[in-house]
């Protein structure tokens, strides 16, 4: 069963957040955020992408640049533009996209939960990008940016969250940019966190919906610490690390594409025949064509969109990773047609988050860049919470979730 507390977070106050709050760290380059941040110097990104305080082209992953995350992080504390609550308290996010509102709650997680497996993940993770997160936590004794769960629909949390929104927010405001709305209220009220901590412990998993390596970064540094600890009582504030937890029926993950650089050494006329061994195929002309349901794939190929339904037979009903369109895809289009074998590491394949729209899929392949782009229809959460609960692993860039979570308005530090 999940176990939860509340925490101290560490906020800006209200005539700052606008100004401190950002973009996560991994959804743009060094780059785009010494643009972002460029004449504010309250911009989060000075702690997350700390190497926009140096020259352009210094490592990110060089030590100076994860020191001065930490001076930056001391720095912004120092001069009141992020203060520590008195009380631990929960606290509910809500974001707005397109008239659609979801309500999260952000919650101390339990490290030794996702060590044994009650706070669920469905995509493998890099040591590589763990490492680099790990030092970030280290280094700034904190979890400077908040992690992405799903809970089981539950309705007594409804209730406390309906009550709750309806107080003025501590922030309301429209990022920059993307026109997403963002709200924050604290929840302080000790029946209702009593309230909160017993509905969870009731919840026998939580679900990484985003953020699979800053959880395991998280988590990793926490019980690191717990180990280098001779007095370890397991009550300790790094036992816990910050998540925003959504019920799933909230959330709606969207359609996570491909754009692939050349057709394999294949004629167009030889690549279409081929395709028509699994999939039944039909051309849709020049007007962008979206996938209507599961096993439904759009293809761009010069200048035209077709449909692509995979054929009864070639996908297995029972299996649960057989069965997603992402594994259909991968394996009957992109590894038995097109050679490409591992998405991870294979320089002819790009993926596009479906935020963007299938005309950027169309726009990449007619600039040239590109050769051909297919579109999936997206996974849901039923099926992402199946796989987790069967111990399963989605392959590779399968979900995409949107809006991302605004990094900045809450901090949770380890001490």
């Amino acid at each position: 069963m999940a176990t939860i507390k509340p925490f101290r977070g560490l906020r800006p106050p209200q005539s700052l957040v606008e100004q401190v709050a950002s973009r996560p760290y991994d959804v743009l380059n060094s780059i785009e955020a010494r643009e972002e941040a460029e004449g504010n110097e309250k911009s989060l990104y000075h702690i997350i992408k700390p190497e926009i305080d140096f020259p352009v082209g210094t490592d990110e992953h060089d030590l100076c640049v994860y020191a001065k995350a930490a001076e930056n992080f001391q720095n912004f504390q120092d001069k009141g533009w992020l203060v520590q609550d008195d009380k631990e308290s929960y606290y509910v996010y809500a974001q707005t996209m397109n008239g659609k509102t979801q309500y999260g709650l952000v919650v101390g997680a339990y490290v030794p939960d996702y060590m044994n497996g009650v706070i669920k993940k469905h995509e493998l993770t890099r040591r590589d990008k763990e490492e680099d997160r790990m030092k970030h936590v280290r280094v700034n004794n904190a979890n400077i940016e908040p992690v992405f769960f799903a809970y089981p629909d539950n309705t007594l949390l409804d209730n406390i969250v309906a009550r709750c929104v309806t107080r003025m927010p501590i922030y309301d405001f429209v990022a920059p940019g993307d026109g997403f709305g963002h709200k924050f209220w604290i929840i302080d009220d000790q029946d209702d966190i009593e309230s909160i901590t017993a509905e969870f412990a009731k919840m026998p998993a939580l679900y990484i919906a985003d953020g699979h390596h800053r959880s395991a970064a998280a988590a990793l540094v926490g019980a690191e610490k717990a180990r280098q600890n001779p007095n370890h009582t397991g009550k300790e504030e790094y036992n816990y690390f910050m998540a925003v937890c959504f019920p799933a029926n909230q959330l709606t993950i969207i359609d996570y594409n491909r754009v692939v650089k050349d057709l394999n050494g294949l004629t167009t006329n030889a690549f279409i025949e081929a395709l028509e061994r699994n999939f039944i195929l039909e051309i849709k002309g020049e007007e962008i064509y979206k996938p209507s349901g599961l096993h439904n794939f759009s293809l761009y190929l010069e200048g035209n969109w077709y449909s692509l339904i995979a054929k009864s037979g070639t996908y297995n009903d029972n299996d649960p990773i057989g069965v997603l369109d992402v594994t259909i895809s991968s394996n009957l289009i992109l590894d038995e047609i097109l050679g490409i074998k591992d998405l991870r590491s294979d320089k002819r394949i790009d993926f596009v988050g479906g935020i963007r729209g299938l005309g950027e899929l169309k726009k990449r392949v007619d600039s040239g860049e590109m050769k051909m782009a297919l579109a999936l229809y997206p996974v849901s959460m039923k099926q992402l919470m199946d796989i987790a609960d069967t111990g399963n692993i989605m392959p590779p860039k399968t979900t995409w979730f949107e809006p991302k979570l605004r990094s900045g308005l809450v901090i949770h530090k380890l001490d």
